[in-house]
């Protein structure tokens, strides 16, 4: 395959979305993504369809992509990480399956980030804004990890009696160490952008509104040697692995956790949720919980029969 046709635009690249923008810039064979999630800037069913989507189209001509960049379209939020508004309607109805499909969507999001070198991509991450629970767990196994100053990030969950997020352990413990991880999940803290790139899980702080140059700055210092690159980057995985099994393993143990809260949390946790959906401008609150029905039902009828109907779902 010469150059040439490295270069060349895919034919997915103009595939339409709902909850993200997806475009390609040919000289550096990059695909950039960026997400704007309704009613809650979060990890939803639907957007992690269409995350999973994106994915699946870049496997499909392997060595087309060879960066991949992620950032957010809501000012003041990259992502409030799992989708607290379903957990409530699920916990409520005691669904452990749907749980535990909720659990396997996200652990397959960041399995993708974590075994990205093997498939020849190398990514970044933008991120300006809040990033909380789920939404800092899915930048940690980026290759390069950008936050404008203004940004935070933590471990909430643990405040308000919930679970942390799935794979919150793992990836701050290969980062950062057993004693750093132990602080940020158990204390539930908020850490500035300096405060994490002092405990190695930020790479690159810039000012705000700097983060634009700051991508393009890692893309043109990676893109002359991204062979040898990518050849460290998977010799560390080997390092300091982290297997997918033990990621489903949390999935089991995070449902486990999640039905034994309290109605008391479980208020709480609406909540938190309808602040999520003030916050990032997400319309009609009163809207969330058939929003999320109808998410629910989608992604079962994608897995019982591998055809995506996410099409179907209103717009709002």
């Amino acid at each position: 395959m010469t150059q040439r046709e490295i270069a060349r635009p895919p034919a997915w690249i103009d595939r339409r979305y709902r909850y993200i923008r997806v475009a390609w810039d040919h000289e550096f064979s990059l695909v950039r993504l960026s997400t704007c999630v309704k009613p809650i800037q979060c990890y939803s069913l639907a957007a992690m369809a269409e995350l999973h989507q994106v994915f699946a189209d870049i496997a499909s001509e392997p060595g087309l992509v060879k960066h991949y960049v992620m950032t957010s379209d809501v000012p003041g939020v990259f992502n409030f990480g799992g989708d607290l508004a379903l957990f409530v309607l699920l916990i409520r109805a005691r669904d452990v399956d749907s749980l535990k499909l909720y659990g396997r969507r996200c652990i397959d999001l960041v399995w993708w980030m974590e075994t990205a070198a093997q498939r020849g991509v190398h990514t970044t991450v933008l991120v300006q804004g809040d990033t909380l629970g789920g939404g800092l767990e899915s930048v940690m196994p980026f290759h390069k990890v950008i936050f404008e100053r203004s940004a935070q990030a933590g471990f909430p969950e643990v405040l308000f009696n919930l679970f942390p997020a799935m794979g919150a352990w793992n990836f701050t413990i290969r980062k950062a160490g057993f004693a750093v991880a132990n602080e940020m999940v158990l204390s539930g803290r908020l850490y500035t952008a300096e405060q994490l790139v002092r405990r190695h899980l930020v790479d690159v702080v810039v000012e705000d509104g700097e983060g634009e140059a700051a991508i393009a700055q890692v893309v043109h210092q990676v893109h002359p040697r991204l062979r040898g690159v990518l050849a460290a980057l998977q010799a560390r995985s080997f390092a300091a692995p982290i297997s997918y099994e033990s990621l489903l393993a949390v999935v089991d143990h995070w449902t486990a956790t999640a039905l034994t809260l309290t109605d008391r949390d479980l208020r709480l946790m609406e909540r938190l949720a309808r602040a999520q959906v003030r916050k990032a401008g997400g319309g009609d609150e009163g809207a969330v919980e058939e929003i999320k029905r109808l998410e629910l039902d989608t992604a079962w009828g994608e897995e019982r029969t591998g055809i995506t109907d996410w099409a179907s779902l209103p717009s709002y």
